[in-house]
């Protein structure tokens, strides 16, 4: 196998999530291997029987010795299986937190690629068939060699005859079982992906919820969530059938290896050189490797589903993570921004979106992007974030380069509030805090009385502690926007980026919040992306984009005489006759 699909490197990893607990399944080897040992005493306990019974002997003792043994099994196996279970969930634990910290650690351009129903079935799903791999499968495999040697040790004490007509017919089996193990493991990758590809395709339609009910497209949907069950359903049946196959090929190769021996034990009873007390032993025996040889083949099939999982973790934990870096200052003066011949684009196959772009924030006052759709406006917002590295140019904030601002540094200096301003389920103070956790009452409720939310917060049932539901469904478009810039301004930021802040606003509340961003805009550096120009025609410059450049710059009266497309967009929401 090459390391991708799951040759010695992915194995180590295996190993690697083991190995801080390796106390722990120390100890619940141990107590396996002692209840492995007790049940190997068993069919030799029932040959004294049978040869107590023929010889009319007591037997009380021997009945004795095997209840003790059957009851010694099964409190220390009890005991060992428990430890097992329980570091399963603590390995899974980990796993999970590892893969969510690196989850929300990667760069926004990997995460707008891939799809929220499929990461969340990697941190759920796949993490549990680690669990799975690592307990039952290595652990429990290791504690069924034990049992399976030891079971041979005995058998070959009974018969070496027997023993070699035993290990022929599973040999045999085994080796065929072998082949099938690649194979399971690719259709457990497949039926992953295609549970993480339903997950998708179901969070599509939930995050859309409302716009699906209104559109009456319920069943298309249903559909469409359908088909991709579909497909989960029929990659795991091909991961059931090639079990199926490995299972039932165990089974074979003891009952093959049961009339085997059976003829060949009784053909040596009937010639007198074997004793029937021995045959009887013997195939207890024989049935007594059922267990850990089918151990063995599920432990082996769980590993290609563990390798098959780990290769989808791998896959999140392989991309490269943003640098976990905490701000070590938070406050400041005001600072100003810099994009100098700036060129980006989203990806290699898409269209160029910034045609060197240039143009010079400085620090303090309130400066606006203008300009009609996909002029680039928001990407400059993605590019001082540092959400996207620009390929060109230079662009520096505070006269550093943006590049040697330590990340953490840098997104403590800027406050963001996005287009859609998103609200998270919690309370509305988790929701206001929720970039400034550490800000005191007084911030807090002077925020709130900045923002015009303190008639909101007196309407609410609970105040500050009232649930706003999920996505914040329970406020309106303009609250939630209120609650973005809210959170943005606990933030105390040295520059304000405000995408189409006033968007949801009515017009009595976007005349209040013009004023809040002038008062703002004198202690700070405003950057605003506008659509209607009568929240920017204040600003103290406006900066023009048509089609990733720059074209214009001043304030609204010298770019109303000055530039045509300011003009036309002015005169198209009657700022100008």
């Amino acid at each position: 196998m090459d390391e991708d699909a799951g040759g010695k490197a992915p194995f180590k990893v295996l190993i690697g999530y083991l190995r801080p607990h390796r106390g722990i399944l120390v100890l619940g080897g141990v107590l396996s291997l002692i209840g492995s040992i007790a049940g190997l005493a068993m069919p030799l306990l029932a040959k004294y029987v049978v040869d107590a019974f023929g010889a009319k002997q007591s037997m009380a003792a021997p009945l004795i010795g095997l209840t003790i043994a059957v009851l010694v099994g099964a409190v220390v196996s009890a005991g060992g299986s428990y430890l097992m279970e329980r570091t399963g969930e603590g390995i899974v634990l980990g796993a999970r937190r590892k893969l969510v910290d690196r989850l929300l650690r990667l760069r926004v351009a990997d995460v707008d690629r891939l799809k929220p129903g499929d990461l969340l079935s990697r941190v759920t799903g796949d993490t549990t068939l680690l669990r799975s791999v690592l307990t039952n499968g290595i652990v429990d495999s290791i504690g069924s060699v034990f049992m399976l040697v030891g079971a041979i040790v005995m058998m070959a004490a009974m018969d070496g005859i027997l023993l070699l007509v035993t290990l022929l017919v599973i040999v045999v089996i085994g080796g065929l079982v072998a082949l099938v193990m690649p194979k399971i493991q690719k259709a457990q990758h497949q039926a992953q992906e295609a549970v993480g590809e339903m997950g998708a395709v179901l969070d599509r339609a939930l995050q859309a919820y409302r716009t699906v009910k209104a559109s009456g497209a319920e069943e298309r949907e249903v559909d469409v969530v359908g088909e991709a069950a579909v497909r989960a359903r029929d990659r795991g049946l091909q991961v059931a059938g090639w079990t199926s196959l490995a299972g039932v090929a165990t089974w074979m190769a003891v009952q093959i290896a049961f009339l085997c021996v059976l003829a060949v034990g009784g053909a040596r009873v009937a010639a007198g050189t074997l004793e029937v007390s021995a045959l009887i032993a013997f195939l207890l025996y024989l049935f007594y490797l059922v267990a850990p040889i089918g151990q063995l083949v599920e432990g082996a099939v769980q590993l290609q589903n563990g390798l098959a999982a780990l290769k989808r973790i791998r896959e999140i934990e392989d991309l490269p993570a943003e640098p976990a870096s905490a701000p070590t200052v938070r406050e400041g003066a005001p600072v100003g921004v810099t994009f100098e011949d700036v060129t980006f684009q989203y990806g290699e196959d898409r269209e160029q979106v910034h045609h060197g772009v240039t143009f010079d924030v400085p620090p303090g006052g309130l400066t606006a992007l203008v300009g009609p759709s996909g002029a680039g406006k928001s990407t400059v917002f993605a590019l001082l974030e540092r959400f996207y590295d620009h390929q060109g140019g230079t662009i520096t904030v505070g006269g550093r380069e943006i590049r040697d601002w330590p990340l953490g540094d840098l997104r403590a200096t800027l406050g963001y509030v996005e287009q859609d301003a998103p609200v998270l389920a919690g309370t509305l103070r988790e929701n206001l805090l929720f970039a400034a956790e550490n800000a005191t009452d007084d911030d807090l409720w002077r925020a709130v009385r900045r923002t015009r939310l303190d008639d909101l917060v007196s309407r609410l049932p609970e105040g500050l502690e009232t649930p706003v539901g999920h996505r914040g469904v329970l406020l309106s478009g303009g609250e939630r926007q209120r609650v973005a810039i809210a959170r943005a301004l606990l933030r105390k930021p040295r520059l304000l980026l405000l995408d189409e802040a006033t968007s949801q606003l009515d017009a009595v509340n976007e005349l209040r919040l013009r004023e809040v961003i002038a008062e703002v805009a004198r202690e700070t550096t405003v950057l605003v992306i506008a659509h209607r120009l009568s929240t920017v025609t204040n600003a103290d410059r406006i900066v023009v984009m048509e089609a990733g450049t720059v074209r214009a710059m001043g304030t609204h009266e010298e770019l109303v005489g000055a530039d045509t497309l300011y003009r036309e967009l002015a005169a198209t929401q009657f700022l100008v006759s």
